[in-house]
């Protein structure tokens, strides 16, 4: 049971892929959900779902009103991006401190926005297979007390940056960088993490990570993004596990002349509540829900009201 919970606690908060959608306003963090990560020698497959409904058009830390605004205007007037992602990961944690996870994402983003000096709404989905992230770890820093571990890894171009826009006024037109299902840069990572036991039933998971493009692609480079997160959860329960998370993220403006720099960047608090079901002795069910505390952005960004991820964990 204590490899079990101790999996488990880990896997809730390790960050799992980052998507491109920053230029419009993607403030999600779905990043600190299950990437399937292994403490033990063994492996595990993880497949996930995060739901993150982009609907609340916002610049600072304040609303922005749409229906006060006239039409045609002078700047793009977004509406909603839905994000569906879904991720399947490969984890295999060897016997030696050694470990790394694999994990290929699938994206669904219907948007929806009304552009320069136009009246009409366009429209588009731009679904498809995005960024493959490899990421390796060292734990070689343990103690009887705690595992400490250290994550250097790649995410790599696989996403398509070439998604177009299906209907409306600017129908054929290719769809802004951010949304598109990849980046088209190699991104390293570099984290850190930590988990120890609080008492006989409270464990204690902390995690820090940067996540930088080391070039451009036809004149697009995602910003810098920084994360960290502290997480407690109850060990008393033998099949639940119950948990609650403080996630925190700072985005980098996106940079080139095919980015909306203006419309880039930010800062995001989320307080989210979870729990993980143990099914059988290898299988285990996660959720976790995400509210934001704090959202501040820079120029015009839509944002989500809350975050709903939900997926399903086999340890073999």
């Amino acid at each position: 049971m204590k490899s079990f919970h101790l999996a488990a606690a880990l896997a809730a908060v390790l960050p799992a892929p980052a998507f491109a959608c920053a230029s419009c306003g993607c403030t999600f963090t779905s990043d600190w959900l299950s990437q399937g990560l292994v403490t033990q020698p063994g492996q595990a497959v993880t497949i996930r779902y995060d739901y993150i409904p982009q609907t609340d058009l916002r610049t600072g830390t304040g609303k922005v009103d749409a229906a006060d605004l006239d039409l045609p205007n002078e700047r793009e007037i977004e509406r909603s991006t839905y994000n569906h992602i879904a991720t399947l990961a490969y984890d295999r944690q060897f016997a030696d401190d050694l470990g790394f996870n694999l994990a290929v994402p699938w994206i669904s983003r219907p948007h929806r926005t009304i552009a320069e000096d136009t009246v009409a709404v366009t429209s588009s989905t731009g679904a498809g297979i995005g960024d493959v992230r490899l990421v390796g770890r060292w734990q070689g820093l343990s103690t009887p007390k705690g595992i400490t571990g250290l994550q250097l890894g790649v995410v790599l171009p696989t996403g398509s940056t070439e998604k177009r826009f299906a209907s409306g006024p600017e129908a054929g037109e290719e769809i802004d960088r951010g949304l598109q299902p990849g980046t088209g840069t190699v991104q390293a990572i570099v984290g850190a993490y930590h988990y120890s036991t609080i008492g006989p039933s409270l464990a204690l998971v902390l995690q820090g990570q940067v996540q930088f493009a080391l070039h451009g692609h036809d004149g697009f480079r995602p910003g810098t993004l920084g994360e960290a997160s502290a997480s407690l959860r109850y060990l008393g329960w033998q099949a639940v596990t119950p948990e609650l998370q403080i996630n925190g993220r700072i985005n980098g403006r996106d940079k080139g002349v095919q980015a909306d720099r203006t419309n880039s960047g930010g800062e995001q608090v989320y307080l989210s509540p979870g729990a993980s079901v143990k099914l059988t002795s290898s299988l285990s069910a996660f959720g976790l829900v995400q509210v934001p505390l704090y959202q501040r952005v820079k120029g015009w960004q839509l944002t989500p009201k809350v975050i709903a991820s939900t997926g399903l964990q086999m340890r073999f």
